[in-house]
């Protein structure tokens, strides 16, 4: 069931309830208040008519010492036809309360009368020939005797009235109802729609269109829901992208992984084949074998280097305080212009670094050996260390072939080279610079890479250090 037919139900439902409950109270107050004031009247009436009845009894000659019983009928029978209510329905018993007199159309049983006592007096209503009654009885002195005086006041008008009060209720309820639920379809559509709204944005998702947004047409819980689900809409498609950035970026990398591999592999396969196969003289065997021990050594260091990126693909680094000289002491070690046939220079303010070292190490080793690979025999590499106010900035300048501009935002990308055939003769893979990019995104820095086609390059990042 829909939630705007489960608003309008239960809104009508409680209107329903409310309508009938308010309306039969009401009704019931006026129906008491009038049959109270009708109760009132018929006391009153009995009221006159036994001191009517008295006067008339004194008025009887003096001879009678006690009032004869036809006097009583006679005197009843002027009470009954007398006055502005003639026709009155009266009925008068003796002492023993044995009937006198009674009126024509008196239907009243004798309950009442049986149970008055004398000085008392007395009321009921009373359901007769089709018709509601007040039923009084009084006590009446005349003379040395009491009577019993009954009285019948018509009351059916208020019954009336209250059967007319109800059914006219029950016609305004319904009418009520009607219109309500006329005007409760409209503003539960209104308060629905931005439901529907949603319903519709999550259909159009889930058919593949992530760039459909909801539209917000309130400003109520309603609203911020529809804002909130714009938000999530928002980050879902850029999780979205990001995922099919980075499985694009996966299938290139397998195929440039597939790439390295077949062309290496093919030679090196050919060549040992050529070794085993055919009698070569001692110059092709040297190049064959040099051929598969130089590519055979590429793809070792090339394996090596991809185990190294899927280890530093961790969500965290182990973090110690450490001395900028220590990186500059183990590279100084490291790389000599003996065995690299380059001019180091090293150059470096004291400071203190945050960093896992020897992934930091690792980060330096191959920024330097990129910046080798890149330059000619007997060109300078500097590697130079800065003390910033809020960290320490390692950099390496080489005197190389330089990035192109539009290549620089490419060069960390696994296999990615710039000079594929010269890095290739350097034994090169293009996977240092991304092993660099992981292991700085675990100590929150970033690869800083400035150069010039022709001139060398400037490669640097930031490290969270002490003064």
């Amino acid at each position: 069931m829909k939630i705007s037919l489960k608003l309008l139900l239960s809104t009508m439902v409680v209107m329903a309830l409310a309508l009938g409950l308010s309306g039969f109270f009401f009704v019931n107050y006026v129906f008491e208040t009038s049959l109270e004031r009708e109760v009132g009247q018929a006391g009153d009436e009995s009221s006159i008519l036994g001191f009517a009845f008295e006067t008339a009894a004194l008025n009887v000659p003096a001879k009678y010492s006690v009032l004869p019983d036809r006097t009583v009928e006679e005197i009843a029978l002027n009470l009954e036809r007398g006055g502005r209510d003639a026709n009155r329905l009266i009925r008068i018993a003796d002492e023993q309360k044995k009937v006198l007199h009674i009126s024509d159309g008196f239907g009243a049983d004798e309950q009442l009368l049986q149970q008055i006592e004398p000085d008392t007096k007395s009321y009921r209503i009373i359901h007769v020939n089709g018709g509601y009654y007040v039923h009084t009885c009084a006590a009446v002195s005349a003379l040395d005797r009491i009577l019993y005086l009954e009285t019948l006041k018509d009351v059916s008008d208020v019954f009336t009235e209250r059967a007319m009060g109800f059914s006219l209720y029950r016609r305004v309820t319904l009418a009520i109802l009607l219109i309500g639920t006329v005007i409760m379809h409209l503003i539960a559509s209104l308060l629905t729609k931005p439901i529907r709204l949603l319903t519709k944005a999550t259909r159009r998702m889930s058919a593949g269109d992530y760039a459909y947004r909801a539209r917000q047409i309130s400003h109520d819980e309603l609203g911020q829901l529809t804002c909130d689900f714009n938000d999530m809409a928002n980050a879902l498609e850029e999780n979205i992208w990001m995922l099919e950035e980075e499985i694009e970026a996966k299938e290139e990398f397998m195929g440039a992984f597939a790439h390295e591999l077949k062309t290496p592999l093919t030679a090196i396969i050919g060549y040992a084949d050529m070794l085993r196969s055919h009698r070569l003289d001692e110059e092709k065997s040297f190049l064959s074998a040099n051929y598969i021990y130089t590519e055979g050594k590429r793809l070792e260091a090339m394996s090596l280097r991809l185990l190294d990126i899927i280890v530093a693909k961790r969500e965290e680094a182990l973090l110690s305080e450490t001395p900028a000289s220590e990186f500059f002491d183990y590279l100084s070690e490291m790389f000599t212009e003996e065995n690299r046939k380059m001019h180091f220079e090293f150059c470096y303010d004291e400071g203190t670094v945050w960093a896992e070292v020897n992934l930091i190490k690792t980060v330096l080793v191959n920024l330097i050996d990129n910046a080798c690979k890149a330059s000619e025999e007997g060109s300078t590499v500097r590697i130079s260390g800065i003390r910033l106010d809020d960290g320490y900035q390692f950099e390496i300048a080489d005197e190389g072939i330089g990035i192109p501009k539009e290549e620089q935002n490419k060069i960390t990308k696994a296999f990615y080279m710039v000079d594929k055939s010269r890095a290739r003769s350097k034994n090169g893979a293009g996977l240092g610079l991304a092993l660099c990019v992981e292991i700085l995104k675990i100590h929150q820095s970033e690869l800083l890479i400035q150069s010039e086609q022709g001139k060398g390059s400037r490669i640097g990042f930031i490290l969270g250090g002490m003064s």
